[in-house]
């Protein structure tokens, strides 16, 4: 169960296809990932693991609550 907190991309690509989101794809900027008929942006890789803060507005655009998140 992964908790709300810092995450590598690696590892956050890995919960959202286990959430049934497909990619990432090319996109413009930025890589995407999608569900159905919804698409949002990734972050790009850096060094650094995904803040928290981050996350959680990762987790808001991608419309996936935190009892779900953390129910994985």
């Amino acid at each position: 169960m992964p908790t709300i907190g810092p995450i590598k991309r690696r590892d956050l690509i890995v919960y959202l296809r286990t959430l049934g989101f497909t990619g990432p794809h090319p996109g413009g900027r930025h890589e995407t990932m999608q569900r159905g008929d919804f698409t949002f942006p990734i972050p790009n890789p850096h060094r650094g693991d995904i803040s928290k803060e981050f996350l959680l507005r990762i987790l808001k655009d991608a419309g996936i609550s935190r009892e779900e998140w953390e129910a994985l």
